[in-house]
């Protein structure tokens, strides 16, 4: 579907269209109302107030080198609103290091289905016309996260291809909406982007083997392929880009484009939320992706 320009609030014009198929990323400010993001700062804020850390395993996600740990409640959470805590979050005996508030990096992975406010901007008329104006007939949520991007400690996420995690056949089709909840500076940690890397295909993906009955407790995780040192290289590092942006604006990565973000070493948080469609008209979600839904909670398509 091609559009000559906006017509509805989400679509975007031919020209936006053109520009991301070209960088593989585009910008879109004022995407989110300050309604709807005090509405998810406020969301997120209650569930960590309510949350029990001793009712929870200590899952912790792997900043630096996006090797999650294969642990159950991990290869589960794509059923689950999970919290997965910082890289230091716990002393040498197991005990919390730091304040509750400041120990969580994320929440995940069904945010989009299973609580309301996440639901309503995720399912909103606003990303139907997002999602359709870039050509997707049957845009479907599988993946959401609340990023925290926590003051000091907040770690680094290494470039990497979001197509790693999130696999479709016979097409890729994994498209991210990541959305500013506050402001995104170089001090916090803003997403750098790599412009035109998403022509050059998926560089590695996560495997995952599943024991009898899908069972996560028995799921063995492996890795296809390798990273080139994106970042590493100088001629390849000072092509990326920093995306400095303000709260409310959204960022639309391609599944192969190449990104990442910085440690976060300022005073102030960099909350964000995420979430990830494939378009389920043309491709099906692959059964060695590391997230499955049980029985009866399949993926459901926007309406």
């Amino acid at each position: 579907m091609m559009v000559s320009d906006a017509s509805q609030p989400g679509e975007l014009t031919s020209e936006q269209i053109d520009k991301f198929r070209k960088d593989g990323f585009l910008v879109l400010p004022d995407f989110a109302s300050p309604d709807e993001v005090h509405a998810m700062l406020a969301r997120a804020a209650t569930l960590v107030t309510e949350f029990d850390p001793s009712t929870h395993p200590k899952s912790i996600f792997s900043t630096k080198d996006q090797k999650r740990t294969s642990d159950a409640y991990f290869l589960d959470s794509g059923n689950e609103v999970s919290f997965f805590f910082e890289e230091g979050a716990f002393d040498s005996d197991g005990k919390m290091a730091v304040s509750k508030n400041h120990a969580i990096n994320k929440l995940g992975h069904a945010l989009h289905d299973l609580d309301p406010v996440f639901s309503s901007f995720s399912r909103s008329a606003l990303m139907k016309a997002l999602t359709t104006s870039l050509g997707m007939r049957k845009p479907t949520p599988v993946q959401s996260m609340y990023i925290f991007k926590q003051p000091r400690v907040g770690g680094e996420v290494s470039a990497h291809q979001d197509s790693t995690f999130l696999h479709t056949s016979p097409v890729k089709t994994c498209l991210g909406v990541w959305v500013a909840l506050e402001d995104c500076t170089l001090e916090n940690g803003c997403l750098w982007a790599l412009p035109g890397s998403h022509f050059d295909g998926v560089k590695k993906r996560m495997l995952v083997e599943r024991g009898e009955n899908d069972d996560p407790e028995q799921g063995v995780t492996s890795f296809q392929g390798e990273y080139p040192d994106w970042l590493g290289e100088t001629n390849t590092k000072t092509k990326f880009v920093p995306l400095l942006t303000k709260a409310g604006t959204a960022v639309l990565l391609h599944g192969e484009n190449v990104h990442y973000s910085a440690p976060n070493h300022s005073a102030v948080s960099r909350h964000a939320y995420s979430v990830h469609f494939i378009d389920q008209a043309v491709s099906t979600w692959d059964d060695t992706n590391w997230m499955k839904r049980r029985d009866g909670f399949p993926f459901r398509a926007l309406e």
